[in-house]
């Protein structure tokens, strides 16, 4: 398993927010335009905020691509490491593996390793109560 504190992976999820952070002020900055009537200047910060969160979007996923793939390499059939994966992530590819598993017959469990939320906010996990959920529906 790759540690989600790996140079590239951190750097990947770091540009990644740096991207939705200018998104963030562009999109304040064209509510603020819009607001004292310079609806021309409005919708170019809002293409801009876009264009951002275009950035930050592709960002992540190639960070959720990397991570995936490390930590799953030598993973065993049938299961799958989801370290690193923001929650939203997480379910997508919990959600894909089941889908998988059900259209080429697989007999058997799929076995999700979610971790503890060491490396989380406030080390609390986010992952499992998100899987536990989603296997409850």
């Amino acid at each position: 398993m790759v540690n989600q504190s790996n140079a590239h992976y951190t750097s990947l999820r770091n540009q990644a927010r740096e991207h939705g952070n200018k998104a963030h002020q562009f999109f304040e900055q064209s509510q603020q335009a819009y607001q004292s009537g310079d609806g021309a200047r409005a919708h170019e910060l809002s293409e801009m905020g876009k264009a951002e969160t275009r950035k930050k979007d592709q960002i992540d996923d190639e960070a959720e691509e990397w991570i995936y793939r490390e930590n799953n390499t030598d993973s065993p059939p049938g299961t799958i490491d989801l370290h690193g994966l923001y929650v939203k992530e997480a379910i997508d590819r919990t959600e894909a593996a089941i889908a998988q598993a059900q259209r080429s017959g697989q007999q058997g469990e799929i076995r999700l390793i979610v971790g503890k939320g060491i490396h989380s906010a406030g080390h609390q996990a986010k992952i499992k109560p998100a899987i536990v959920e989603l296997m409850q529906k």
